[in-house]
């Protein structure tokens, strides 16, 4: 799709009844003018990167391995600058891993609509307009443990994102803890994504109907939960998921995810879409241990890809007492230590009850410096450091 008055799709190697139909839903449209490509795609030489198109149809088959490659080696010729939507048959978790990992703008599973074509090519069109012209950027919280405060440090992390001076930009909180979530509750929302309306048919969630499942804070930042159901366990199908996260990192810039304990099928897929993965965990030893199992479980699952860090809440430096310290948590944890954030739970309870970001009751709390160090450095590392009383203090009797 060439970006001018008219925007120009190209299509590659339709199949016969695709062909009539991709033309047709585009025949009635002042927006979109589409072309194509009778080619199979490992047989393209260049033709996307040499062509000034606003957005590109792939019809392929993601069960052959031939033209996964074939797609990838586009993708690097394209380097981001023309969004690609997929159509494809085969839809699996193996394909949504695939196309997760390529960052296409869009796919769809035949047999497509005319209406879910058009919106989707609108919506990768709509996509390239953005201001600033960059991809959504994903930040991902996994609890090691129950009760580590990983929903209170991925909200907090969602507001600092929102409110950023050099960053501030639509946010959007996805709770993946589709049974029992609690990041609603903390901000006293209604939970409104219903799982049963879209399992069996995930190309039905589309923008108009993510609108109606999203919940918006009085801050601005949205968020994506699901009501809670105590007495239901149990995994939804991957397809769901990813159509959930691809759609939604196409309308925010931050997409901040709060993770379930549980490992689901899925679980891998989301850490590969993921731009840094946060694992919060305490100063305990069991705690502390799980975290390298966890470590270890990532690694050897999506391998080099993706980057631990880990983050320690309730974090006490502790010289003279008995229990872990801070030289413990180092050496158990290594390079995936990013730092800790101190113990203040007095004001956490008091902002999850209020329903309102902890700056709202202290915008000076060090549990916001903290966090503030490992999500924003450069701007933590911007703001005036507050002298304590106690520095303050030895200075004057040194100089005296």
């Amino acid at each position: 799709m060439r970006t001018s008055q008219t925007a120009k799709s190209r299509s590659f190697r339709p199949t016969r009844r695709f062909l009539p139909e991709t033309r047709s839903a585009f025949a009635s449209s002042d927006k979109i003018e589409p072309t194509t490509i009778e080619k199979a795609l490992p047989d393209l030489r260049g033709e996307l990167h040499e062509s000034d198109f606003g957005a590109v149809i792939i019809d392929m088959d993601a069960a052959h391995l031939e033209e996964i490659d074939a797609l990838r080696r586009e993708m690097r010729r394209l380097e981001g600058r023309v969004p690609v939507v997929v159509v494809t048959n085969e839809f699996n978790a193996g394909a949504a891993r695939m196309l997760v990992q390529l960052q296409v703008a869009d796919f769809l599973v035949k047999p497509v609509t005319t209406a879910d074509l058009v919106r989707s090519c609108l919506r990768a069109l709509q996509g390239t307009a953005r201001e600033d012209n960059t991809e959504s950027q994903i930040y991902t919280f996994m609890p090691a443990a129950g009760g580590v405060g990983n929903t209170t440090l991925a909200l907090q992390t969602a507001w600092q994102l929102h409110n950023s001076a050099t960053r501030r930009s639509s946010t959007c909180v996805v709770d993946l803890n589709l049974q029992q979530g609690a990041c609603a509750e903390y901000l006293d929302l209604e939970a409104r994504f219903d799982i049963a309306e879209v399992e069996n048919q995930p190309e039905r969630l589309d923008r108009q109907l993510l609108d109606v499942m999203l919940s918006k804070h009085k801050s601005g930042v949205y968020v994506l939960a699901a009501p809670q159901q105590p007495t239901e366990l149990r995994s939804f199908n991957t397809d769901v998921v990813v159509r959930m996260l691809d759609l939604v990192s196409a309308y925010f810039d931050n997409v901040v995810i709060d993770m379930p304990r549980t490992w689901f099928p899925w679980t891998e897929t989301v850490l590969l879409g993921t731009n840094r993965l946060f694992i919060v965990t305490e100063m305990t030893v069991p705690c502390l241990r799980h975290t390298q199992r966890i470590i270890q479980a990532i690694n050897e699952t999506v391998g080099k890809e993706v980057r631990p860090n880990v983050i320690v809440n309730r974090f006490e430096k502790r010289m003279f007492e008995t229990g872990v310290k801070q030289a413990d948590v180092e050496d158990i944890l290594g390079e995936h230590f990013v730092g800790g954030i101190s113990n203040n739970y007095r004001l956490v309870r008091q902002a999850v009850d209020r329903g309102v970001p902890l700056a709202d009751i202290d915008p000076d709390a060090n549990v916001i410096h903290d966090l503030k160090r490992i999500i924003l450095p450069e701007e933590a590392e911007a703001q005036p450091k507050k002298k304590s009383g106690l520095l303050s203090l030895s200075l004057f009797r040194k100089a005296g």
